[in-house]
């Protein structure tokens, strides 16, 4: 559950970024080239002058809405199931198979230029050559663009303006609303939305009828594992609003995030069900099955041990979708003794 672990890689030099920016500004390309690709959905008119303001409060003012558009991998997921189509991603997108990661959801990663691909991984010189007009990141400490290099912070934000939406503190139906209003002001076709939204809200509605179970939700690592804290989490707080019964962990770590504690003590909650963590990075059920106080959990051998897709894209598709197989696999659990 905390940061991916670093996997550094160059960057260019202080004088190379100079002269990279200096042969962007004078280029004229789209960039769309890079991608094969059409340009991010165009503004309901081209007259009109684009504004938005982001949830660091920062009032983003351009003649016409951006059109190439950057975005970390689940702001580029949510705002492709709005109709909007960003040129390139950041953040993981790809297997090392080379097949897509759920994390980026519907987007085409064919279709895309891929930035980088785990954390501290951005090739400034591909987004310069871009000639992007906006780049988008979530966050989750204010100010903090998820998966923007530090080090790399103030050439990146000299390029275009950046937009960060908030994740912590909020419902997941808030990120979603935020994402829809970025989506409109970008004049996104909004196809599908609503009959998706009009499925989350029926799968929302039957979350109450499991009230009664009590669930862990966890993360596994190879010593470790961690229980997530529901405030913090947007998608925990839309199930908990709505009747689950999520525990809250009596002791979390700095950051406020989730628990972490040793496979022995596996144990310390008693749960009906446990939803574990489906990233990439975290442990699958076969590997957590190896340690033998989780197997002996009376959930784990009940068969009542289901995923929980912590990276479901911030739309109403992307929710309905996780909602719906929750309340499916929920349906099959039953109180234990």
């Amino acid at each position: 559950m905390s940061r991916p672990g670093l996997a550094r890689r160059g960057f260019l030099t202080a004088a190379g970024v100079a002269a990279a920016l200096a042969l962007a500004a004078c280029g004229s390309g789209s960039g769309s080239e890079a991608t094969g690709d059409t340009p991010a959905s165009q503004p309901a008119s081209a007259s009109t002058s684009w504004t938005f303001t982001d949830d660091r409060g920062q009032k983003l003012e351009q003649p016409k809405a951006p059109t190439k558009i950057v975005a970390q991998v689940s702001s580029a997921a949510a705002l492709w199931d709005f109709g909007v189509r960003p040129v390139a991603v950041f953040g993981p997108h790809k297997l090392s198979d080379g097949s897509k990661d759920p994390q980026v959801g519907n987007v085409d990663i064919t279709k895309v230029t891929g930035l980088g691909n785990v954390w501290d991984e951005f090739n400034v010189e591909q987004y310069i050559a871009l000639q992007p007009d906006l780049l988008v990141s979530s966050m989750y400490e204010k100010g903090t663009l998820w998966y923007v290099p530090e080090k790399s912070k103030a050439t990146i934000e000299q390029v275009a303006p950046t937009a960060g939406i908030m994740l912590t503190g909020q419902t997941a139906t808030q990120v979603i609303g935020r994402y829809e209003e970025l989506a409109k002001s970008l004049g996104a076709d909004m196809q599908g939305v609503p009959e998706a939204k009009a499925r989350l809200e029926a799968a929302t509605k039957e979350l109450a009828q499991f009230k009664d179970l009590k669930i862990l939700m966890m993360s596994g690592g190879a010593d470790q594992m961690w229980v997530v804290n529901p405030p913090e989490y947007p998608d925990i707080r839309l199930l908990t609003d709505n009747g689950l019964n999520v525990i809250t962990p009596s002791k979390v770590d700095d950051g406020g995030f989730f628990q972490t504690l040793s496979w022995e003590n596996a144990d310390m909650y008693e749960a009906d069900v446990i939803l574990y963590d489906t990233r990439t990075q975290a442990l699958k059920p076969a590997e957590m099955m190896k340690k033998p106080t989780f197997a002996k959990l009376p959930a784990v051998k009940a068969g009542q041990l289901y995923p929980w897709k912590a990276e479901a894209p911030f739309s109403y598709q992307g929710y309905a979708d996780f909602v719906e197989q929750l309340v499916a696999d929920l349906k099959k659990a039953s109180k234990l003794p």
